[in-house]
C-alpha cells in the first residue's frame, strides 16, 4: 500500500516497471520492450491523460507518459524568467523547454549550473579584471587585463551550444546520483571575446602540450579559500578551435554573474563545465589536467558499455568530450489540446557536439513509423540547429511527439535510454511531449 501513496515521478525514478504494474497492470516484453496494457490498465492511463491512446500497444514499457514528465514548479531567481530550481546551494537551475524557443537563448532563460559561490559583482572592475596565463608548458607566462585583452586580440563573436553533461540525469534507471535534471540544461547564446588560440600564442605553447585547465573566483562551498570549487580543462585540439573564447559578453552585453561575469571561457560543444566561469587563470598542461572534478566518476564515463548500477572501477572510467546529438522539442508545450482537424506545427532545436546534425524525425505512435523535419543550417559551427514539422494527428486521443535526430558522423539519438552510467551523464534519448486531439 505504501507505493501506491508515492507520486508518480517517485514510483518511476525507483523502479519503472513496477510503476507501470502498480499505476497500469502493465506488463512489459523483455524482448521488444513494450508494454501491453490489460482493458482496466488501458483505462487507467488513459483516464489519467485525459483521452483514449490511438497507438497504446507501440508505447515501450517502463517510461513515464509524457503528460507527466515536465512540471510546473517555478523558482524565483534574479534575472530569470520561469527555471525551475534543483538546488540552491550551489544554485542550480533548469529551464523547461517550451521556453527555450528563441533561436538565440536569452540571458533569462539560459540555465544554472554552478558548483561554488559567485563571487560578490559589487566592487568587480570589469575591464580591471586580470587573467593570468602559465602552466608548465607555457613558454612566456603573462597576465593580462580584460582591457588589454580587447586591445591586443581580435574580437568574434560565435552562436554556441552550452549544455550540461548530467542533462537528462532524471530519466536514467537506475537512477544516478547529481542534479536530477529532465531535459533544460541547455542553451544556445551568442558569445564574444578573444580566441584562446590567440591569446595562448601570444604566451608561446611548448611542444609537449597536450592539455589546458582553468581556474576560477568563485568560492568552495566549505568556505576554505585553499580549495577549488571546480577546475576543469580541455586537450589543445579543442582549446586551439576558432570556436573556443575567453568571453566578456553574451549577446550583447556583460556577461551576467550567475554566467560567470566578468570573464568566462567558452568551448562549445562539451560539457558546459569545460567552461570555467569567473575566469581567472588558464594553464598550459603537459599532461591532462588533474583540478577539481576532473578524477573518480565526475565527468567521466564507462569506457566501455556496463550493465546497469554496475560499479565501475576509476581506471575504467574515460573523460567525456563532445556531447551527443539530441534534440529537443520547444513547441508546443507538452499538454497541448489541439483542434483534430488542423495541422499542429512542432518546432524544436538539434545539436551535435563537435559535428552537425543532418536530419530529425518525429513519431506520433512511440517509434514506430518517423517523419523528416524541415531542418536549418546552424548559425555557425557548434549552434544548434531550427527543426520544424507539420503534423496531422489520425483521430482524437492522447498523442506522444518524439523528437529524432541524426549528426553528421551517422549517429543518431536512442528511442528510449543510452547506455548507463554511474552519474548519469550523457542522456540522449529522444525528447517526448505530451498533445491531446480533440
Amino acid at each position: 500500500m505504501k507505493i501506491r501513496k508515492s507520486g508518480i515521478h517517485q514510483l518511476y525514478s525507483s523502479n519503472p516497471e513496477e510503476a507501470d504494474w502498480v499505476l497500469w497492470g502493465r506488463k512489459v516484453d523483455p524482448l521488444t520492450r513494450r508494454g501491453f496494457l490489460r482493458n482496466s490498465g488501458y483505462a487507467a492511463m488513459a483516464a489519467a491523460v485525459g483521452a483514449s491512446i490511438p497507438f497504446a500497444h507501440l508505447m515501450p514499457g517502463g517510461l513515464i507518459p509524457a503528460a507527466f514528465a515536465q512540471s510546473d514548479n517555478e523558482f524565483e531567481l534574479p534575472g530569470k524568467d520561469g527555471l525551475v530550481v534543483l538546488n540552491d546551494r550551489p544554485i542550480n537551475a533548469e529551464t523547461p523547454p517550451w521556453l527555450l524557443d528563441d533561436d538565440i537563448t536569452p540571458a533569462s532563460r539560459l540555465f544554472v549550473r554552478n558548483n561554488g559561490i559567485p563571487p560578490v559583482a559589487d566592487g568587480i572592475d570589469p575591464e580591471a579584471w586580470v587573467l593570468e596565463i602559465g602552466g608548465e608548458s607555457c613558454v612566456d607566462p603573462q597576465q593580462f587585463t580584460v582591457a588589454q585583452l580587447k586591445e591586443r586580440f581580435q574580437h568574434h563573436t560565435y552562436q554556441l551550444v552550452l549544455e550540461c553533461g548530467g542533462n537528462g540525469r532524471s530519466e536514467f534507471n537506475p537512477p544516478a546520483k547529481g542534479n536530477q535534471w529532465s531535459t533544460g540544461a541547455v542553451g544556445c547564446p551568442t558569445w564574444t571575446g578573444v580566441r584562446l588560440r590567440d591569446v595562448l600564442e601570444a604566451c608561446g605553447i611548448a611542444s609537449d602540450a597536450v592539455y589546458i585547465g582553468y581556474y576560477a573566483a568563485d568560492t568552495h562551498l566549505s568556505g576554505d579559500p585553499g580549495k577549488h570549487p571546480i577546475s576543469r580543462g580541455v586537450p589543445m585540439r579543442k582549446a586551439l578551435e576558432d570556436e573556443t573564447l575567453i568571453a566578456w559578453a553574451m549577446n550583447g552585453e556583460p556577461i551576467p554573474l550567475l554566467h560567470g561575469y566578468p570573464l568566462r571561457l567558452v568551448c562549445g560543444g562539451w560539457p558546459a563545465s569545460t567552461s570555467g566561469k569567473w575566469l581567472n587563470k588558464v594553464v598550459v598542461r603537459n599532461q591532462v589536467h588533474d583540478g577539481e572534478k576532473m578524477g573518480g566518476s565526475s565527468y567521466r564515463v564507462p569506457c566501455k558499455p556496463v550493465a546497469p548500477g554496475t560499479s565501475v572501477p576509476e581506471e575504467d572510467m574515460c573523460i567525456i568530450e563532445a556531447m551527443p546529438v539530441k534534440s529537443l522539442v520547444t513547441f508546443p508545450r507538452s499538454g497541448l489540446s489541439h483542434p483534430l482537424a488542423d495541422p499542429l506545427l512542432v518546432r524544436g532545436h538539434a545539436w551535435a557536439g563537435d559535428v552537425s546534425v543532418v536530419e530529425v524525425q518525429l513519431s506520433i505512435d512511440f517509434g514506430a513509423t518517423w517523419i523528416k523535419a524541415n531542418l536549418s543550417a546552424p548559425a555557425n559551427r557548434l549552434a544548434w540547429q531550427r527543426w520544424q514539422a507539420e503534423l496531422l494527428l489520425p483521430q482524437k486521443g492522447y498523442y506522444e511527439i518524439w523528437a529524432r535526430a541524426a549528426d553528421s558522423d551517422g549517429r543518431s539519438q536512442p528511442m528510449v535510454m543510452p547506455a548507463w552510467n554511474p552519474k548519469g551523464y550523457l542522456n540522449n534519448a529522444c525528447h517526448r511531449v505530451a498533445v491531446q486531439a480533440v
